[in-house]
């Protein structure tokens, strides 16, 4: 049996780090707008889950890509969509658009190195080079009638077979899928109601073996779809089905009008521009600093909260922690106005069943203010000094590792002890070691 990892969603921190940043731990639970579905018991689950929304006026690109590990044989994805969608609708896009778009909005890292105090000039900010099944059946129609469920098109994409299908009940698509070999997670039904009584429609796509090639590619590619609808929303909540915890997901938002926005649950900027100790960067701990920092922003905001990690023009960035999208992976990444004026925005959300009890809703905004998650650690001067001023400069160097140390804890939850026992706290005896005179007797 063909064994199929999906890709992960770690954070692409700068130019590319160990995380595809998000800095998301890969053995934390995530999952998708919609659920997995497994043929028999087949061991599976969802991981991790990216998307992407082009999207102007009511015209909507949906690229999904997700984090799948199981037997190929078994994967199933059932995702609510507003529209019946025709095979000239879907495609499968090249999983390099998600790493790219994922790497230019990430949290990033910012160092500077401090001057030497005795020529005092103003320091020069560097970005960190960092990261952040047997022969597929056609059984659709298997007592579909008789079910309430309508087979309104069937077709394949790539590596996928692709079913899209309507319903006039639960209990009736709960039993096409099961009677289509799949076994469907514990408390399907319930979740799925709301969605028939909405009128959604329901993409269901598995692989088609005849097409999947391991050799060509390893992992299944991520699914873009093309569609209008007024419905400018993302169902998020069939995914808790069959995941295990709470789960992330990060959403990229492209208009080209400015920020999109959740009007559903309540926003927050991910805490940023603030100080950080060197030590964070110098033991590659960035991607632990982040993850408990969200963590802990999240606990502190009860879990129902939607974060903003970055809205930017998609044309720019300062600093970069990559370049800007090209014409063509902008056309990957499903922006199709003319014009290519493209804002950015990134959203991040931890959720599970009891916290999202609605799917989120989106609506686009013509505020264009920039916002980033950025973070700063500044090296002291570590050359030789032959002035009055270098005690005095040390002194303010020792308190501001106090400060960051003190700072980290608060954001991270992390015991101060811990972080000031890591600190390489500078020494201030013995660093004037030439009288202050001399420079000018000499």
């Amino acid at each position: 049996m063909q064994k199929l990892k999906f890709l992960n969603c770690k954070l692409i921190v700068g130019i590319i780090s160990a995380i595809v940043v998000f800095l998301i731990n890969p053995t934390s639970a995530f999952a998708f707008c919609g659920f997995y579905v497994a043929q028999a018991d087949g061991d599976l689950y969802n991981q991790a889950s990216q998307v992407i929304i082009a999207r102007d006026g009511e015209r909507t690109v949906l690229t999904m890509a997700n984090d799948y590990q199981g037997e190929i044989e078994n994967f199933a994805l059932v995702v609510p969509v507003p529209v019946v969608l025709k095979e000239e609708q879907v495609q499968v896009q090249t999983p390099k658009i998600i790493k790219r778009i994922d790497s230019f909005s990430a949290p990033r890292l910012v160092e500077y190195f401090d001057d030497n105090p005795c020529r005092p000039e103003r320091p020069i900010a560097l970005e960190l080079p960092q990261a952040a099944t047997p022969e597929s059946s056609r059984s659709a129609g298997t007592g579909a009638d008789s079910l309430g469920v309508t087979v309104e098109e069937e077709f394949d994409v790539g590596e996928y077979s692709i079913v899209i299908l309507s319903a006039t009940e639960s209990q009736g698509l709960e039993t096409w899928l099961k009677r289509n070999n799949y076994n469907i997670p514990d408390g399907a039904s319930q979740l799925l109601q709301p969605y028939i009584r909405q009128n959604l429609k329901f993409f269901v796509a598995k692989v088609n073996l005849e097409e999947y090639n391991p050799e060509e590619f390893s992992s299944l590619r991520p699914l873009q779809m093309a569609y209008e609808s007024p419905r400018f929303m993302l169902p998020i909540r069939l995914g808790t089905l069959n995941a295990q915890g709470d789960q992330d997901l990060l959403v990229y938002l492209l208009s080209p009008q400015g920020q999109a926005e959740v009007t559903n649950y309540k926003t927050v900027k991910i805490p940023s521009n603030v100080d950080i100790p060197v030590y964070i960067k110098e033991k590659e701990k960035f991607p632990d600093f982040y993850q408990s920092m969200f963590a802990k922003s999240w606990e502190e905001n009860n879990g129902k909260t939607v974060f903003l990690e970055y809205a930017w023009d998609m044309g720019k960035c300062d600093p970069c922690s990559a370049q800007p999208l090209n014409q063509e992976e902008l056309k990957q990444a499903g922006v199709f106005w003319e014009n290519n004026s493209v804002f950015i925005t990134r959203l991040h959300l931890r959720y599970n069943r009891n916290l999202y009890p609605q799917d989120l809703r989106f609506q686009e905004t013509p505020n264009r203010q920039f916002f980033q998650g950025r973070y700063v650690i500044r090296h002291p001067y570590e050359g030789e000094t032959n002035c009055s001023e270098a005690r005095e400069y040390y002194k303010r160097v020792r308190d501001r590792q106090q400060r960051n140390a003190e700072r980290l804890s608060q954001l991270t939850g992390w015991e101060l002890e811990d972080i000031k026992n890591t600190i390489d706290f500078v020494e201030i005896e013995g660093k004037e070691t030439t009288p202050w005179w001399q420079r000018i007797f000499d």
